[in-house]
């Protein structure tokens, strides 16, 4: 079905077939990424990752407890251990990741272990990583996030098949295709790009697409998540940093400027920075250099800087929250990316891909989407825009026992929309999201201020918010 023929089908009201030669991931055949083991103590989470994990690796083993973890390493060519970092048997006041991981590293040193940690397990997950961990994953996890950490651990750089493969949709738009237009002019210049929207508009999507187009996608792209960046890691992740630097830095670390180098560096979630870090992120953009931790040494890096937010930067510098000079550093060119709901005749047409997609993920046959589901999926508003749409189609998908995605296999919830009335919360997580948004709005945007006032750090106020789409 080509581009045209989608778009005919918004007004003819036609049915969608999921044909899974369509999309360019179901054309090329994904190399699976060997064998993975699991170590977590949450059934649920166990049977989730087997779901989610089961097309890109060629064996999946979950343990319950690390008990019997010895045995497992012996028995097996484990490519990759993604290891929980607390399990209910407690072995040194809650540090048995780190515990657990010094027995992999003992038996077998060669293998690539992924921390599984919450929020407020950060710092031990940052110590496990001076220890010997190849990364973290933070709960609740990012699928995409989560997969391509994995495959990153698992395989080596050449084999591992990036998203810069995968061309981003435009869709049919008049906003979109302005957007595009102006893509195409800036793509293959050299100057820094911000780019703004709503949560899951798909910021990252489109800066990934720049990188393509630029003159340095023959290297891969870095990404920085600049909120879920702690402080006390925030030097040596962008920076890096020296042997000896601080105690257990056992090794030279390189950062993602230097890793970046003759290629792009996404910042996501730039305006989440705190305001004391931005001066050290300016001196390096200015300078075009960094200096690692430990180290008097300059290293010259050459980067096409690309950062993403979904907040306003010029209100936070009025507000005092932003350095002003490091908005026009990082502001040579702004994209804007328009919420779904402004576009709606692009609904269809991702829900498409989406469906083929999830259709080939999760092996089933190709599945057809009648009137009115469609009808459904129109008039849903989408305050998540397209990651909401997408979470939607997937979850329709894995429950739909026919060859029809009827409108009862769409789980529309409210969990996105806008904030309700008092008389209208009726579960606890509208009331929570009722609760962050009054507070954002009586703190105007101050984000440490909300945090304050809820009683809760801000990263786990950033995390609610990513959770609600605010």
């Amino acid at each position: 079905m080509s581009g045209n023929q989608i778009a005919k089908g918004l007004s003819t009201k036609k049915t969608y077939i999921c044909l899974p030669k369509q999309t360019s991931i179901a054309r090329t055949k994904m190399k699976k990424a060997g064998n993975i083991l699991i170590i977590d103590d949450n059934r649920g989470v166990r049977n989730a990752l087997q779901l989610l994990l089961k097309p890109h690796f060629d064996r999946i083993e979950a343990l319950s407890s690390p008990v019997s973890l010895p045995t497992c390493l012996n028995a097996t060519d484990w490519q990759v251990i993604l290891l929980d970092m607390n399990f209910k048997a407690g072995i040194n006041n809650g540090n048995e990741g780190l515990y657990w991981l010094h027995e992999i590293k003992k038996m077998k040193p060669y293998i690539p272990v992924v921390l599984f940690t919450a929020y407020a397990d950060i710092s031990l997950a940052v110590r496990g990583i001076k220890e010997g961990a190849t990364d973290f994953v933070v709960k609740p996890w990012d699928n995409e996030k989560l997969i391509e950490t994995l495959l990153s651990a698992a395989m080596p750089p050449e084999k591992l098949q990036t998203k810069e493969s995968i061309p981003m949709y435009w869709g049919e738009s008049a906003a979109m295709n302005r957007l595009r237009r102006l893509v195409e002019k800036v793509a293959d210049t050299d100057a820094n790009v911000l780019i703004t929207g709503e949560n899951g508009t798909g910021k990252e999507m489109l800066a990934r697409e720049i990188h393509r187009l630029s003159s340095r996608r023959h290297h891969e792209m870095i990404t920085v998540d600049m909120g879920a960046l702690t402080e006390s890691l925030f030097e040596s992740e962008l920076f890096g940093h020296v042997k000896g630097a601080f105690t257990d830095a056992r090794n030279e670390r390189t950062g993602k400027f230097e890793a970046a180098n003759d290629s792009s560096l996404f910042l996501d979630e730039i305006g989440n920075l705190p305001f004391h870090l931005q001066a050290k992120l300016l001196t390096a953009i200015q300078q075009k250099a960094v200096v690692k931790v430990g180290s008097n040494l300059p290293i010259p890096v050459n980067i096409r800087l690309i950062c993403a937010t979904n907040r306003n930067l010029p209100d936070m510098v009025k507000r005092g929250e932003f350095r002003e000079d490091l908005l026009y550093r990082i502001n040579t060119i702004h994209l804007e990316i328009p919420p779904l709901r402004q576009r709606t005749e692009d609904i269809l047409p991702l829900a498409e891909q989406f469906v083929c997609r999830f259709c080939q993920q999760y092996h089933k046959k190709p599945l057809t989407l009648p009137d009115d589901s469609c009808d459904k999926l129109l008039k849903h508003p989408w305050y998540g825009n397209i990651r909401e749409l997408e979470h939607t189609i997937e979850k329709a998908v894995i429950i739909c026992d026919g060859a029809i995605l009827t409108s009862d296999c769409f789980q529309l919830t409210h969990s996105s929309a806008r904030p309700a009335t008092d008389s209208q919360v009726s579960t606890l997580e509208a009331m929570e999201r009722q609760m962050i948004t009054k507070a954002i709005q009586n703190c105007e945007g101050n984000l440490s201020a909300v945090a304050a006032s809820l009683g809760i750090s801000r990263q786990t106020l950033y995390n609610k918010m990513k959770k609600y789409g605010l």
